[in-house]
């Protein structure tokens, strides 16, 4: 990645991006370490098919936290298609939007 995202809604689209490409090592670095699993690593098989942000609530280059909510739709290893909805929290850290995860969890 050449720069950071600006805002937190630029960093999901990133981040999903990375969900396309396989890409677990950006999902790694933009991930908050209180949060972070261990394996960042995209499921494999699953082929990302399309994503609508929902809402944004905060998340500016202004802001030091944000909320992204927004369906990803993928085809699963069996063939079936499917969708991911989540309400996702982003904040700042050094300047910088981290993931930090499902907005109703912390």
């Amino acid at each position: 990645m050449q720069e950071w995202p600006p805002t937190a809604q630029q960093l999901m689209r990133s981040r999903y991006t990375a969900h396309v490409r396989g890409d677990a090592d950006h999902l790694f670095r933009t991930w908050h370490p209180a949060t972070r699993p261990a394996d960042t690593d995209p499921e494999p098989g699953s082929e990302w098919t399309g994503l609508t942000v929902d809402s944004v609530t905060a998340g500016s280059v202004q802001d030091d936290d944000g909320v992204v909510e927004y369906t990803a739709r993928y085809r699963g290893p069996d063939g079936q298609t499917d969708e991911m909805h989540e309400v996702a929290r982003f904040v700042r850290r050094a300047r910088r939007w981290m993931y930090l995860g499902p907005a109703d969890v912390v």
